[in-house]
């Protein structure tokens, strides 16, 4: 991954949480009505019901916008009119409040935004961790993208390891794979472990300097 960031955005450090003496606010965008974030500490949850196009912003966020236009069962989707412009709101904030967006490896989001693949940066310091979701407890491999602002990859909290075949796929085609498909809400839930490793990403993350 190349460490080249001269043009990356001006960032500064917000307050530790001990300096604050309590927890750094996080906001989690795009989340289901019975979101694993909405047992964790200090996270503003927002779900389809609040509508995160609401969200005033301020907080460095953790955001899960809508997949299925982007992925590679594209063809086969049914997105509402409005549905791309989801991710491309998760991305104006991330880069703008520091955070992370997280959608499935291979995204064509990635294309859309300029997005920088795994290995590379963007204008914004940004840069794409690829890591299967089976790692923070997923029942499937679900490979994954993480497209993160704010926070360089030495200091990310401690990334755990499975190896091992997944007992679950997402859905298969393959005659010879055996193995169960996961349901539709085990598609969209983010596993709680998962969901606790990415607010701390986020509150590790720093933001802009106010104009």
């Amino acid at each position: 991954m190349t460490d080249d960031l001269t043009h990356a955005t001006s960032l500064r450090a917000s307050p530790s949480s001990e300096g604050l003496g309590r927890t750094r606010a996080v906001a989690a965008l795009f989340c289901r009505a019975d979101s694993h974030y909405k047992a964790l500490p200090a996270v503003d949850v927002w779900d389809e019901a609040r509508d995160a196009r609401k969200w005033p912003g301020g907080a460095p966020l953790v955001a899960h916008p809508p997949c299925r236009a982007w992925g590679r069962l594209r063809a086969f989707a049914n997105p509402a009119p409005h549905e791309k412009d989801l991710a491309r709101f998760a991305v104006a904030k991330v880069r703008e409040f520091g955070g992370v967006l997280e959608h499935p490896a291979g995204s064509t989001l990635w294309a859309d935004q300029g997005l920088p693949v795994p290995g590379l940066r963007d204008e914004f310091g940004g840069w794409t961790l690829a890591a299967p979701q089976k790692w923070w407890g997923h029942k499937a491999e679900k490979a994954s993208w993480f497209y993160v602002v704010g926070c360089e990859p030495a200091d990310v909290p401690a990334i755990p390891l499975v190896l091992g075949e997944a007992a679950y796929v997402v859905q298969s085609r393959k005659r010879h794979d055996y193995r169960p498909h996961i349901t539709k809400a085990e598609r969209e839930h983010t596993p709680l472990e998962l969901a606790a490793w990415l607010v701390d990403l986020a509150r590790r993350c720093k933001v802009k300097e106010p104009a």
